[in-house]
């Protein structure tokens, strides 16, 4: 009788493949190396640092850093200071950068030059911008004698809020026009082109084709924005008033950690930042999940 011969056994699938049939994508494994970047450089801190808040150096139970801050109002206005600062500064920069980028989304003469004069604050560093300033502001600095050349009063615009205000302006500005740039140009110009063929006037195709679809990249720049603003510190301190109008939350936070050596107490009041921009974070989510239902069809964010 005469045996029936084995099936041939089917050859092995790599990996991937079987990955692939139960769904799994192995193109993600290529994130793990990002994943634990994040993970060594920002997780691991943060939760460190939130642990140590809880550990008061000087004793008096696990919220004894967070009610040494409130109890302070010397200390807990620096909240008010860094809100009545960093949001009007993320408006501004925001409103600054938007025409900006949407100009510089075509081609046309100058268009490289004017992207490298906004883009060169990025160059210079907080530090030195803030150094700078007094250069121009000052009672002899260049723009002051230009202002007495003329018979017009002196601006004072250097150890006050208003210094504070506009260096750190010039610090934001490049990375929202940076982000806006690719949000207005990531629109498609033919809806332009077949709004023109309708009748639409150059006004009428921004507000209501260029804006509507730019709207939820212009609010996420200004959450970047917001993040950037909130931490200031070489211009609070180089052009501001640190012990008062621009006593900003950085500041206690460098006190307690190189002027205290109360890395607990800093903790605490980091994390506090924290919730404070996560709070704003969440609020701006929220507000363009309501006013941009739907998967967004303007820009590349």
């Amino acid at each position: 009788m005469t045996a029936t011969p084995a099936p041939a056994r089917m050859p092995r699938q790599p990996i991937r493949h079987r990955l692939a049939e139960r769904g799994i994508d192995f193109s993600l494994l290529l994130l793990l190396p990002a994943v634990a970047v994040i993970a060594g450089l920002f997780l691991y801190p943060f939760i460190y640092g939130v642990g140590i808040s809880f550990q008061p150096q000087a004793g008096g139970g696990v919220f004894a850093n967070y009610k040494n801050f409130f109890t302070d109002s010397y200390q807990s206005g620096s909240i008010l200071k860094t809100l009545r600062l960093a949001l009007p500064v993320a408006l501004v920069s925001v409103g600054l950068a938007a025409p900006l980028a949407y100009q510089c989304r075509r081609d046309f003469r100058g268009r490289k030059v004017v992207t490298l004069v906004v883009m060169l604050p990025i160059t210079f560093g907080s530090i030195l911008i803030a150094q700078g300033m007094p250069r121009v502001f000052s009672p002899y600095g260049w723009a002051n004698l230009l202002l007495n050349d003329v018979g017009l009063p002196q601006a004072n615009l250097i150890y006050n809020y208003w210094g504070t205000f506009i260096a750190a302006v010039l610090t934001t500005l490049p990375l929202s026009f940076l982000m806006m740039m690719g949000f207005f140009g990531g629109i498609d110009r033919s809806l332009e082109h077949a709004a023109a063929t309708l009748g639409a006037g150059r006004a009428a195709r921004f507000w209501r084709i260029i804006l509507p679809l730019a709207a939820p990249g212009i609010l996420t720049a200004f959450m970047l924005a917001c993040v950037e603003a909130f931490a200031i510190f070489p211009s609070a301190i180089l052009v501001g008033q640190p012990d008062n109008q621009t006593h900003v939350l950085t500041i206690p936070i460098y006190q307690a950690a190189s002027q205290n050596s109360d890395y607990t107490q800093a903790s605490a009041i980091a994390i506090v930042l924290t919730a404070i921009e996560l709070l704003i974070l969440a609020l701006a989510v929220f507000v363009r999940g309501l006013l941009f239902k739907g998967p967004a069809t303007g820009g590349k964010g």
